[in-house]
């Protein structure tokens, strides 16, 4: 499966974790978003993020000051009528 970019480098707490939510909300579910940030707060964040969402953090790097996350978007939670439920 590809992955989305999105560079968040130079940008701190927090706005890397801001602008993938919003870039997540865009994504098909099962969707792999990875984003480049240079913030070493972005590490906790992303973190509590994804635990607190249910979005998963399924890979964590960094190379020479640079910080690179993997995370995959949620399925849509499905109610027993077969509709999809709306975020609260």
């Amino acid at each position: 499966m590809s992955e989305i970019l999105l560079d968040a480098r130079g940008l701190s707490c927090p706005l890397p974790v801001l602008r993938a939510n919003r870039m997540l909300r865009t994504l098909p579910p099962g969707a792999r978003l990875r984003v480049i940030a240079t913030d070493r707060a972005s590490v906790a964040d992303f973190q509590a993020f994804c635990r607190e969402t249910g979005h998963a953090l399924i890979a964590f790097g960094e190379e020479g000051g640079t910080l690179s996350f993997v995370i995959r978007r949620k399925p849509d939670t499905v109610s027993g009528s077969g509709t999809t439920a709306l975020p609260a």
